[in-house]
């Protein structure tokens, strides 16, 4: 990856940070995991289609309340290893600093955003219950085993 995407990657993840008050390392490997029950509960179909999906989707999930953990990923800032070019670059780093604003104009009450639009409290309802199926479910299997 070519040393101003690095730079500009770094700057993003610095300002998405402190619009969405979270502490994460990167917004922008494009590696990701989320929960089923975080899937089922978020509108994540009213997002963009394009690389901004990603901050779309981190946007809906703080604004769910819901946790948000790091696995550590390699990466590789080789100028080959980057798929996006100056423009689309340029274009997205603008989508990121546009999705911060949307999401704490949203937050404030200022102005509604589509994919922003859903009930907060009823994902977190969903988060909890599939977290207390788990632990059933984790328990059965201890009580089950035979050293159990």
């Amino acid at each position: 990856m070519p040393r101003y995407k690095y730079v500009a990657n770094r700057f993003l993840t610095f300002v998405e940070n402190i619009f969405l008050r979270q502490k994460l390392s990167e917004y922008h490997t494009g590696l990701r995991a989320f929960s089923s029950a975080l899937l089922a509960g978020l509108p994540f179909e009213r997002n963009s289609d394009d690389f901004v999906f990603d901050n779309q989707i981190i946007a809906q999930a703080v604004s769910a309340g819901a946790r948000i953990g790091e696995v550590s990923c390699p990466t590789r800032y080789e100028t080959e290893s980057s798929s996006i070019n100056l423009r689309r670059s340029i274009r997205y780093g603008f989508g990121v600093l546009r999705t911060c604003g949307q999401y704490r104009l949203h937050k404030h009450g200022v102005r509604r955003y589509h994919y922003l639009d859903f009930e907060p409290d009823a994902v977190r309802a969903e988060l909890e219950s599939a977290a207390t199926a788990a632990k059933s479910a984790a328990e059965a299997r201890r009580s089950a085993r035979p050293d159990g």
